[in-house]
C-alpha cells in the first residue's frame, strides 16, 4: 500500500502549502488582534454606562462631589437619571462572578475624567428580569410568549468617600458574538483570492518543468530524447534552452563516438581476418589451432567492447517476446554444443524487450555459470510485476564484498588474465548495461546450498 505523505513532493504543492500556512498564521495573528480589540470595546461598552450613571447620581446628590467642568450649567438635564442607583454607608455585597477587568476599566475611566475614588468593586451574575414594555409589545406582535427572560447583570460599587458607597447595575448581552463565522468566511475569501492565481502560476511553471524532467529521464534511459518546448517564465525558459543545448551537444558527441567505434571495429576486423587467412597456411596443426583460438578470442573481446560502448543506444526495436521461449532457444543452442545446461519448465512470460540484447545477456550468464560452476540451470518465472530469468550454477559463488566489484568492466573473479579461466571481464558489465536499458536489474546472490544465482529482472 502506498504511504500517504502530508508534505507534498512537487514544487507547486510545496509552494501552495507554504503560502496557505503563511496565510493561516497571518489570519490567526489578525484574529487575535481583532479579538483583543473587540474585547476592549465590549469591556468599555459594559463599563461606561455604569461609570456615567455613578457620576450622574453623585452630581445630583451633591455630597461634596466636585462638579465636572463639562457639566457646569447643564446639571439640570441629568437630575432624573438615577435609575438602579443605591447609596449606602456599608460596603455592598455583590453576588456573582467578580469582574476584575471591569474594575480596572472603571478605575481608568474615573482617572481619565480626573476624579479620585477610594475603592471599586465589580461583579456579574444572571437573573430573571421582567420584560420591558417594548419587549412585551414586540412579543405580542410576533406571537412569542410573554415569559420573563434570564439576562446577565453587571453591578458596580464605588466608594466615593470613606464609608460612603454608591452601587449601580445594568444589563449586559448574554449571546456570544458571531465572530468565528465571519473570520472563517474572510479566510476562505482570502484563500480563493490568493491561492487560485498561485495555483494557475504554479501549473504554468510546473508544465515545462515536468516536460523537462521527462525528457531528461528519457535521455538517461535511452540516450536520445526530444527537444523541450521553450516556454514558461524567463528562468524556466533559460533552463530549457540550456538543457536543449546540452542535449544537442551530447547527442552529437554520442553520434561521433558511434562513428568512431564503427570505424575501429571495421579497421580491427580487417587485420584479424587477414591473420586468420595467414593462420590457415601454418603447417603445424597444433600451432594453427592455437592461433585460430586466439583470433576468435580477440573477435569476441572486440565485440564485447563495442557492445558495451554502444549500450543505451541500441538500434534494435523493442517487441513483445515470450521470454520462456527465448530462454529455451538459447539453452538449446548450448546443448547442441555439448554444454551442461538445463532448462526448467516455465510458464509463458511476455515482456516488451529487445530480443537480441536479452539473448546476449542470457548467453553471458550461462557462459559464466559453465566456466565457474560446471553446470547451468535456467528458469523463468513471474514475481509480482517483474519477470525473473534466473541462471544457477554449482560453483564457489562470489564473496559478498566483491559482488559490486564484479559488475565493473574488465573485472574477473579469477585474478589472472588466463583465457582458459574466463574472458576479459566484460560479461557482467555488459549484462548490467542491457538491463539498465530495459529498466530492469541484474541481481547476484549466493545460494545457501552453494553456487551463484544470477537473475535478469525485467518489467512484466
Amino acid at each position: 500500500m502506498k504511504k500517504w505523505r502530508l508534505w507534498p513532493q512537487s514544487l507547486v504543492g510545496q509552494i501552495i502549502l507554504l503560502v496557505a500556512i503563511a496565510l493561516f498564521v497571518a489570519q490567526a495573528i489578525n484574529f487575535g488582534m481583532l479579538l483583543r480589540e473587540r474585547n476592549q470595546v465590549e469591556l468599555t461598552g459594559q463599563t461606561a454606562p455604569l461609570v456615567y450613571r455613578v457620576i450622574n447620581a453623585l452630581d445630583t446628590r451633591g455630597d461634596r462631589w466636585p462638579a465636572l467642568p463639562e457639566r457646569q450649567g447643564n446639571q439640570g438635564h441629568d437630575r432624573g437619571d438615577r435609575r438602579n442607583v443605591e447609596f449606602s454607608t456599608t460596603r455592598p455585597v455583590l453576588d456573582g462572578k467578580v469582574r476584575p477587568d471591569v474594575k480596572a476599566r472603571a478605575e481608568g475611566m474615573f482617572d481619565d475624567i480626573g476624579l479620585a475614588v477610594h475603592s471599586v468593586v465589580a461583579a456579574e451574575d444572571s437573573r430573571v428580569m421582567p420584560l420591558r414594555r417594548w419587549e412585551r409589545i414586540r412579543n405580542r406582535a410576533t406571537g412569542e410568549g410573554l415569559r420573563d427572560r434570564r439576562v446577565g447583570r453587571l453591578r458596580l460599587a464605588v466608594e466615593y468617600e470613606p464609608g460612603k458607597w454608591v452601587t449601580t447595575e445594568a444589563r449586559i448581552g448574554n449571546r456570544p458574538p458571531r465572530f468565528g463565522g465571519w473570520l472563517i468566511g474572510q479566510t476562505l475569501i482570502l484563500y480563493i483570492i490568493v491561492l487560485l492565481p498561485l495555483l494557475w502560476v504554479g501549473r504554468r511553471l510546473a508544465r515545462p518543468l515536468k516536460q523537462l524532467t521527462g525528457s531528461a529521464q528519457q535521455f538517461a534511459r535511452t540516450g536520445a530524447a526530444d527537444a523541450v518546448d521553450e516556454r514558461g517564465p524567463g528562468d524556466v525558459r533559460n533552463l530549457t534552452m540550456a538543457f536543449n543545448a546540452m542535449r544537442a551537444r551530447i547527442i552529437a558527441m554520442l553520434d561521433e563516438k558511434d562513428r568512431m567505434l564503427g570505424a575501429i571495429g571495421h579497421d580491427l576486423r580487417t587485420p584479424l581476418a587477414s591473420l586468420r587467412v595467414r593462420a590457415e597456411s601454418v603447417e603445424d596443426e597444433g600451432e594453427r589451432a592455437r592461433m585460430s583460438e586466439t583470433i576468435d578470442e580477440m573477435n569476441r573481446m572486440l565485440e564485447d567492447i563495442l557492445s558495451l560502448a554502444r549500450a543505451g543506444r541500441s538500434t534494435e526495436n523493442p517487441q513483445k517476446v515470450d521470454l520462456s521461449a527465448l530462454a529455451d532457444a538459447v539453452v538449446e543452442d548450448f546443448i547442441e554444443l555439448g554444454a551442461a545446461v538445463e532448462m526448467a519448465d516455465s510458464a509463458r512470460a511476455v515482456a516488451l524487450v529487445r530480443p537480441q540484447q536479452i539473448r546476449r545477456a542470457l548467453r553471458n550468464l550461462i557462459e559464466n555459470a559453465i566456466v565457474y560452476g560446471d553446470r547451468a540451470y535456467v528458469s523463468v518465472r513471474q514475481e509480482g510485476g517483474m519477470i525473473r530469468i534466473a541462471v544457477v550454477d554449482e560453483g564457489p559463488g562470489i564473496a559478498e564484498d566483491r559482488m559490486a566489484e564484479m559488475l565493473e568492466p574488465f573485472t574477473r573473479l579469477e585474478g589472472s588474465r588466463n583465457r582458459e579461466t574466463g574472458g576479459a571481464g566484460l560479461g557482467l558489465a555488459l549484462v548490467r548495461a542491457i538491463m539498465t536499458e530495459h529498466q530492469g536489474e541484474l541481481r547476484l546472490a549466493n545460494r545457501p546450498e552453494g553456487g551463484l544465482e544470477a537473475s535478469l529482472m525485467l518489467p512484466g
